[in-house]
Order: C-alpha cells, then structure tokens, then sequence
C-alpha cells in the first residue's frame, strides 16, 4: 500500500469510527462499526508488511490460519455472551483496562492493550450483528456537543497526518487508541447504568487497585522491579525508589490509584452505611500506600484536583475555591521564601529542569515549535522528529511528546488544533459536572475526569489513554439515564 493510500485509510478510519456514534440510525452505526473493525486491522497490517513479524506468519500459513481461526471462535463466543448478558461487557472492559502486552512493530516495541481490543471486538460484534440481521433496531441516543466535538477532533487528528513527517505514529494512534477507543465509548454509552452494576464495576476497579498495590509493596520491599528497563536503570542511580507494579510506568501506575481512589472516596461521602465509610477508608489507607511509593508528582497533583472537585459537590463551591487558593498561594510563598529546604535554586537552569524531570526543556522546545507554524501546526505525531531537528536533541533520549498535552497538540496540529481541544475540554466537564451533586457515581467520574485531565497536562496521553473514553462513555450514560440513588444527609 502507497503512503497515499495509507492516509485515505487514516482519515477513512477515523470517519468510520465517528460513523459509530453520530450516525441517526443503528443500522447505519452497526455498518459504520463493522467497517472500522475490518478497515484498522488491515491499515496495521499494510503499514508492517514487510516486518520480521508478518515474514513469520508468511512463512507459516498454515499455524496463522490455524491460530486465526481459534481468535475467532473464541471472540464469537464472547460476543454471543454479551449480547446475552450485556452488563458483562462494562465489567469486562473496566476489568481489563489497566493490562498491556509487549509487542513488536516495525522495529519498536509498543506497549498495547490487547485483552482491551478483544473485549471490545467481542461487544462491537454483539452491537453489530443482531441490527444488521434486523433483531434490533432501537433510536440511537441522539449526540450532543460532546460527541460532535470529541470525534471531530479524531478526524481532524487523521486529516492532519496526511502532511506530517511523522505519520507512521499519527497511524498508530489512530489505529491502536482512537478507533479502539470511539467503539468503547458509543457501547459504554448504550449500557443501562443501574446502582448495583455500578457497586459491581467499583469492587473490580478496587480489587484490581489493591492487587497492583500489593505487588508495588513487594517490589519496594525487595527492591526490583518486574518491567520497564528504563525504570529499573533509573532506580539504580538515584536515591530513591519508585514502583510501577504491572504498569510500565510509574505515572501511569499513579493515573490509574489516582481514578480508584477519586471513586472510592465519592462512594465514601455520599452514602449513610457506616460499615461503607469504613470499607472505603480501609481501601482508601492502601491505595494512598502505593501511590505515595510511586513518587508520581504528577499523580498527586491529580489526586489534588479530583478531591478538590468531590469536595465543591459534596459541599461548597465557593469554600472549595477559596480554600485551593489560600493553598496555592502558601505553596508559592513557600517556594519563593525557602527553596533551598525543596533543593531548588530558583536562579538555576539546571535546578529548574531537574524538579521538573526534563519537561520544562520540552515545553520550551513545544512553544518555538508552535511559534514556527502557528496555524496548522507541525501536523500529527510529528512533534519528536521535528523537536529533535530544531532543537538538535540526539536520538538516545526518549522524546515523544512535550508532556504537556496543550503544548504538544499546538506544535503538532497547531491553532486549529488547539482550540478543538479546548473545545472538547469545555463541553466534557459541561456534561459531567451538570448535575452531578445529586449522584455518587456522577460525582466520582467528574472528578476522575478532571483529575485526568490535571494528569495529561503534567504529563501525557489525553485520547490516548482508554480511561478517558471510559469515564466520558460512563459519564454520558448517567447523564442520560440517571443511576437511582439515595441521597445522603446534609453534612456540616
């Protein structure tokens, strides 16, 4: 396939998976659905076929076959027990969204969510089969600001692509998060949220928080870790230890105990069952455990910005306001009247960039980019190449993105590009913050939203990451249907 070709198929993709959730009619979305589930596989497939992966499978047709034909019937079988028992797939789904397998493509190693892909094949294929056979054909929730914008960001990401010199990752975005990601939201979106299926998808997250965090305090307490090199070199040479348990990274470790415990602590506030406030801050003592062993600032900083948010539902706005400011204002005149107690010299580049990781280099280095093309950007993926030649950066240092995602979006997509983010930014809080004092589980995905969000600006992954699609297609799903629930007592 020629690169021409390869981009009609980005920006064909993309259309597809926007087909899945602004398209008037089911039938239309089921079509839409089936073909991004035929068309992104075969982009993946054309774009590394000349890799030693693909010469395997060449060279053993019959075993591919083979192993082909299991996939399958073990995916329909999936699909058969979703579309029996649709409350299985949100369980699923959440269940396997942490897990990422190591694979191989066109010379890198790319961390990918398979258990996630399949799960949500099997959901896709249990929306798709039964509207185009005509058993189903039920109105479609109609879209709003929200998805209009959210997907015509995705299409604007593949349409940029087309003129960027980074478009081999551009595809795999598309390919590997944004396609995957748009299915996850529009079958989230359909489920009928109940409170016990809430409690149910709660007790799994939880459950899944405290294994990673039990594994965490044994790789403290034995200091080695069980993945990512880059982490375990680090560890080597400094003076602390950070955990990542089965994340590849400590950060997103952090993300992840950041979302449980903005869930758990929501539970714990809207509800009068003294035997839950004690469960969850039980749950609650742990989960800070493992995030504390991650030394993830941006984790924190998270964390800050969600129980902020829990605590202006639960009980003032303007309170909330004033008391982050007093905050912000003490942490300030800490830094500026006693640096030396944080190891910061304020007069120093060196200091500057060693608290911040390196990121503010690459912000700095974002910005000039922005400057050189302000309107339309650098286009999609492109930011490592180009930051490397402008800012002459040697390939040993691992650049992808400015980890600050406002900065990487206008260097990449410029303006344009920007401002659709922002948009995206203004209608998703609308959505879930609207009325959400009323409900715990609306409260909880508010502020793991906005906590996320805080993340990606720290460090990376905004539509990357499949806990933002979850927490909007949820969040979408409670807004139109509300979850039944008692409201707590007015708390002093």
């Amino acid at each position: 396939m020629t690169g021409s070709l390869e981009e009609v198929g980005v920006v064909a993709a993309a259309v597809l998976a926007a087909g899945t959730v602004l398209l008037p009619s089911a039938r239309a979305q089921a079509l839409a659905m089936a073909g991004a589930l035929v068309l992104t596989p075969a982009l993946l497939i054309a774009h590394i076929w000349d890799t030693p992966q693909v010469d395997s499978i060449r060279d053993r047709p019959l075993l591919a076959a083979a192993g082909a034909a299991v996939a399958l019937a073990v995916l329909a079988g999936a699909a058969i027990l979703v579309d029996r028992r649709p409350t299985v797939f949100p369980v699923a789904a959440l269940a396997v969204l942490p897990f990422r397998v190591p694979v191989e493509s066109g010379g890198t190693t790319a961390n990918l969510l398979i258990p996630l892909y399949f799960v949500v094949a099997a959901g896709a294929l249990a929306f798709i089969v039964p509207r185009l056979r005509g058993r189903r054909e039920e109105r479609p929730p109609a879209p709003g600001r929200l998805e209009w914008l959210l997907l015509g960001l995705v299409a604007l990401y593949a349409l940029q692509a087309s003129y960027s010199d980074g478009f081999d990752r551009a595809l795999e975005q598309v390919v590997f998060f944004y396609v995957p990601f748009a299915l996850l939201f529009v079958l989230l979106v359909r489920i009928e949220w109940t409170r016990r299926l809430a409690v149910i998808c709660l007790g799994v997250l939880a459950g899944l928080a405290l294994l990673f965090c039990a594994i965490g305090f044994v790789e403290y307490q034995t200091r080695t870790l069980l993945l990512n090199p880059e982490v375990i070199a680090s560890n080597q040479f400094q003076s602390y230890f950070r955990v990542n348990s089965l994340f590849f990274d400590p950060n997103i470790f952090g993300r992840f105990l950041v979302v449980v415990i903005l869930a758990l602590a929501a539970r714990m506030l809207w509800t009068e069952s003294r035997r839950v406030v004690l469960v969850c801050a039980l749950g609650l003592l742990v989960l800070m455990g493992g995030l504390v062993l991650t030394l993830s600032q941006s984790s924190l900083a998270a964390l800050l910005a969600g129980l902020a948010i829990l605590a202006a539902l639960r009980w003032s706005t303007l309170w909330t306001a004033a008391v982050v400011a007093a905050g912000a204002v003490v942490a300030v005149g800490a830094v500026l009247a006693f640096p030396g107690a944080l190891r910061l010299k304020l007069d120093s580049q060196e200091s500057i960039k060693k608290a911040t990781s390196g990121r503010g280099d690459l912000i700095a280095g974002g910005y000039r980019l922005w400057e050189r093309r302000p309107v339309l950007g650098w286009g999609s993926g492109a930011f490592e190449r180009q930051y490397r030649r402008q800012e002459k950066v040697s390939g040993e240092r691992a650049i992808t993105a400015s980890h600050t995602i406002p900065i990487t979006v206008a260097a990449e997509q410029g303006a344009v590009g920007l401002l659709a983010y922002l948009a995206v930014l203004v209608a998703a809080l609308w959505r879930l913050l609207s009325g959400a004092r009323a409900s715990a589980v609306r409260a909880a995905i508010a502020a793991a939203f906005v906590a996320l969000v805080v993340h990606t600006w720290v460090y990376a992954a905004f539509l990357e990451d499949p806990l933002t699609w979850a927490l909007l297609g949820i969040g979408t799903a409670v807004a139109l249907r509300p979850v039944e629930e008692r409201a707590p007592a007015t708390r002093a």
